[in-house]
C-alpha cells in the first residue's frame, strides 16, 4: 500500500463505501504508507511478507485469513495478488468470489507461454469478474495474457474532480504554493521511475529553455532514479530551472498553480495524476501510450507524442506556452472531460455494484 494510484483508489473505495462493506486489505509484501494511514483510522489489514520469487505458502496464508473472517469478494489489484487470491480459492472451498483488476501494464508488454497457458487454462476460469482501467489494460489481459475478452468490464479510473479545479487568481495560487508568481511552471506528478522516462522529459524542457526564459519544471514525486535525475538535470544545465520537490500533500494546490502538466511515461494506463491535471484546468503533454489516448485527445484536451520523443516534448511544451489561447481551450476542455467522465464516485458505486452481484445481494 504504498502512495501510487492502484492503492489511492483501494483506500478512496474503503473510506467512500463506509459501512456498506467490512473491508480487510490484503498486502504481499509491505503495509507501506497509504496501509498505515487506514490501519490508523481503524481498517483490518493483513500483511503477508511475501518472499522473493514465488511463495506458494501466501496462498494458504490467504485462504486462512478468508476463512477466519467469513469473506464474500476478494478484489485482487494487478496479476500477482490475484495470481495469489486465485490459488487460494480451492482451499477455501471455493466460497469467495474472486475478482482480477488490471491497472498498469509492463513495459514491454511480453509474457511467457507458460504464463499465457496457465492464465488461459487455469487462472481464468478461477477469476469470477475481470475488469480493466481502460481498454489497454483490457487489451493486454486479452491479447498478451490470455484472459478471454469478452468478459473482460471496464471500469474506468475516477478521482475528486471537487478537489481540483483552476484558481479565480493565479500569481495568488502561486503564492499559497510557495512559488514565484512572476515565472510560468510545467508539472510532473510521478514516482521517479524508468518507466515514467521523466529522463525524456527533462531533456524535452532543457531542449525548450532558450525559448522560454520566464518557465520552471516542477518535478512531484520521489524514487529510485531521483538523485539520477537530479544529476542531469546539472549536466543539462537547468538544475535552476527544474524543481524536485519530492512527496507532497498538496497537489491541488500545485496543480492550480501550474500553466500545464507533463506525463512521459514509456508505457501508462489510466493516470490519477493525469485525470487531476485535467480537472485543474491544465492542458496536458502525454505521450501516445497505452490509456493516455483514451484520456487526452490530441488538439483537444491536450498535447500528444511518441514515447521517448525528445523534440516531440519540446516542441509540445513551446507551443504551450506560446499560445496563451491554446493552452485556454485544451485546459477548459479537459476540465470539462474530466468532470463529465472520471468521477471518483461512479468508479467507487460501479465496483460496488459488482461486489454485490456476486455476493448475490
Amino acid at each position: 500500500m504504498q502512495v501510487a494510484g492502484a492503492e489511492v483508489l483501494v483506500r478512496e473505495t474503503i473510506r467512500r463505501l463506509g459501512d456498506r462493506i467490512e473491508p480487510t486489505i490484503f498486502c504481499l509484501d509491505a503495509v507501506g504508507r497509504i496501509g498505515e494511514e487506514l490501519v490508523a483510522e481503524g481498517a483490518d489489514l493483513v500483511c503477508f511478507h511475501r518472499k522473493p520469487g514465488r511463495d506458494w505458502r501466501v496462498s494458504q496464508r490467504i485462504a486462512r485469513a478468508v476463512r477466519a473472517r467469513d469473506i464474500e469478494v476478494v478484489h485482487a489489484h494487478q496479476y500477482t495478488p490475484f495470481f495469489y487470491s486465485a490459488l487460494a480459492k480451492p482451499l477455501c472451498g471455493f466460497r469467495p468470489k474472486v475478482i482480477l483488476t488490471e491497472h498498469g501494464r509492463h513495459f514491454p508488454d511480453r509474457v511467457s507461454p507458460l504464463r499465457r497457458a496457465v492464465n488461459r487454462l487455469v487462472l481464468d476460469r478461477l477469476a469470477d469478474s475481470v475488469t480493466a482501467c481502460c481498454h489497454f489494460s483490457a487489451q493486454g489481459l486479452s491479447r498478451t495474457d490470455g484472459f478471454a475478452g469478452a468478459r473482460i468490464e471496464i471500469i474506468e479510473n475516477g478521482i475528486e474532480v471537487e478537489r481540483y479545479g483552476p484558481p479565480a487568481d493565479k500569481a495568488l495560487a502561486k503564492e499559497d504554493a510557495g512559488l514565484e508568481p512572476d515565472r510560468r511552471y510545467l508539472i510532473h506528478v510521478a514516482r521517479h521511475h524508468p518507466v515514467k522516462d521523466q529522463v525524456t522529459l527533462l531533456r524535452g524542457f532543457a531542449a525548450s529553455v532558450p525559448d522560454l526564459p520566464g518557465v520552471d519544471l516542477l518535478m512531484v514525486g520521489d524514487g529510485p532514479l531521483r538523485a539520477e535525475l537530479e544529476n542531469l538535470a546539472v549536466d543539462l544545465r537547468v538544475p535552476d530551472r527544474v524543481k524536485f520537490l519530492g512527496i507532497r500533500t498538496d497537489i491541488p494546490e500545485l496543480m492550480c498553480a501550474a500553466e500545464a502538466f507533463a506525463l512521459t511515461s514509456l508505457s501508462e494506463a489510466a493516470s490519477l495524476t493525469l485525470l487531476e491535471a485535467m480537472a485543474s484546468g491544465l492542458p496536458a503533454i502525454v505521450t501516445a501510450v497505452g490509456g493516455n489516448p483514451e484520456i487526452v485527445r490530441h488538439e483537444s484536451e491536450g498535447l500528444l507524442f511518441p514515447r521517448g520523443n525528445v523534440n516531440g516534448c519540446a516542441d509540445a511544451i513551446r507551443r504551450l506556452f506560446r499560445d496563451p489561447e491554446l493552452t485556454a481551450r485544451l485546459g477548459a476542455a479537459g476540465r470539462e472531460r474530466a468532470v463529465e467522465r472520471y468521477q471518483l464516485g461512479r468508479t467507487v458505486e460501479e465496483y460496488y455494484a459488482l461486489y454485490s452481484r456476486l455476493a448475490g445481494r
